[in-house]
């Protein structure tokens, strides 16, 4: 038999303390053949795969009601045109924040589900650093998470969640749910699978899925960036047999909570003054700082100067790298100077006023590239600092994406990179390493940003909070 089975979503995670606004500038929107070449497991045969639509963009801040709105009216509207769906994957991340809305994900959620019928079957694949209600449980059959962070998992996510989208229309089988929200909040940084207790937790999950009745397991750090109701960790358990997901999310749920002090940041930590000082001591090469304040991986606004101008600072007699500074102005006025030329310009601190100004920068103009992910992209060398200036928020996690612009960070005795805990590859190149926690849109140091609007009692913002309720609810 087969099943027909459509495909799309809005993938995009959003700090309420970013000045960056997320527009459809910033979306990549795939249809069609595009879209379903991303998607290895459509060539199925098993599965007729209908492409939607799907927008995808880097963390960033809120996302514009306008561009929320004419993306979530195309993919509704596709959805319809599509006919009766046997099932619908949602590939969004979970962690989207839309002016006027304390859970935009529900809202897609029951919009989805009021276009396609109430016959087929709807399955979010999600990251873990998403933040969820009973609502969004209530609209969906199946939610799948990633288990590891870094999310070097993200596509066996979406094969497990269309795998057991798939056992379940084989069999006939709507699945039952049990959530449970923990009232902890974290910083991802904290919450790493390559150390405990994350590790063990999220390892366990697979053999809470083997469990008889049982289809899916997951937890959710919840995003701490979002100054919103929701912003909390949850467990959410689906399967066949309502008496084993409650017990099951109920344990999983109260390791959680008995853990919550455990969690530690997955490298050693200090200010950005204290990171250089351990930097420019070390004797090994090249000695990576994440400049975790203002990750735009993670949703800050990459343009905040704080760690550069103290760089700057102290550099001198030292190869250093800085990735990167979004200032699309800056970038300009390199290229009008052009490659060899010398230029006194300010850089950073016009997006995000809040946590940087601009910081003077006199240097030589290097490379100059069009860059497709990052737009117009310069080098700027002052002093031993080569500083990566781009157009667009873009991460560099890959020794390639370096090189492409005449910049080695093997060579660099300092490499500065707007990261929280490393990628891979960025992992394997550092010999050193310490995160700096600088101020920024999504800021490690939480209290630090002023949250407003969250569910109190909420660890560790009410340490003395008294135990939590962690009876599941089944949905």
């Amino acid at each position: 038999m087969t099943f027909k089975i459509g495909i799309g979503g809005i993938h995009i995670e959003c700090s309420t303390f970013t000045a960056h606004v997320s527009t459809e500038a910033d979306f990549a929107v795939r249809r069609g053949g595009e879209l379903l070449a991303r998607y290895s497991f459509t060539q199925s045969a098993e599965a007729e795969w209908v492409p939607l639509v799907h927008a995808r963009a880097v963390p960033g801040g809120p996302v514009a009601p306008e561009t929320y709105h004419r993306l979530k009216g195309e993919l509704l509207d596709r959805i319809r045109s599509a006919g009766p769906l046997d099932g619908l994957l949602l590939d969004i991340h979970g962690a989207m924040h839309v002016p006027g809305y304390d859970d935009v994900e529900a809202d897609l959620a029951v919009a989805a589900r009021r276009a396609a019928g109430p016959g087929g079957l709807l399955s979010p694949a999600r990251g873990a650093r998403r933040r969820g209600t009973a609502e969004l449980v209530r609209e969906v059959d199946l939610i799948t998470a990633h288990r590891l962070a870094p999310h070097e998992d993200e596509w066996v996510t979406r094969e497990r969640a269309t795998a057991v989208m798939l056992d379940c229309l084989r069999r006939g089988v709507r699945p039952v749910t049990a959530w449970v929200r923990v009232p902890v909040l974290l910083p991802g940084e904290k919450t790493s699978t390559r150390e405990e207790p994350a590790r063990g937790l999220w390892g366990s999950l697979a053999a809470v899925e083997r469990v008889p009745g049982v289809l899916d397991a997951a937890i959710w750090v919840g995003y701490a960036w979002a100054d919103e109701p929701r912003s909390s960790a949850a467990v959410v358990v689906s399967g066949t047999d309502e008496r084993v997901v409650r017990e099951q999310a109920q344990r999983l749920a109260e390791r959680y909570w008995e853990a919550r002090a455990e969690f530690a940041f997955v490298g050693p930590t200090g200010t950005a003054e204290e990171a250089i000082d351990a930097a420019l001591a070390s004797p090994e090469r090249p000695f990576v700082i994440s400049d975790s304040g203002d990750n735009p991986t993670a949703g800050g606004a990459g343009d905040v100067p704080y760690l550069l101008e103290r760089l700057l600072a102290r550099s001198a007699g030292h190869r250093a790298v800085f990735a990167s500074i979004t200032d699309p102005e800056a970038v300009r006025a390199c290229a009008v100077a052009g490659t060899g030329a010398t230029v006194d310009i300010a850089v950073g601190g016009r997006m995000d006023t809040r946590h940087g100004r601009p910081v003077r920068v006199v240097g030589r103009v290097g490379a100059l590239v069009d860059d497709p992910d990052g737009g117009p992209v310069a080098v700027l060398t002052a002093g031993g600092v080569q500083v990566i200036l781009t157009s667009r928020r873009r991460p560099y996690h890959l020794v390639a994406d370096y090189l492409r612009l005449g910049v080695d960070p093997r060579e660099a005795d300092v490499v500065v990179v707007k990261i929280g805990y490393l990628e891979p590859e960025l992992r394997r190149l550092a010999r050193g390493w310490m995160i700096a926690l600088t101020p920024g849109g999504v800021d490690q140091d939480l209290p630090r940003l002023g949250h407003q609007r969250l569910t109190r009692p909420l660890y560790p913002f009410d340490p003395e909070m008294p135990a939590p309720d962690l009876r599941a609810t089944v949905i």
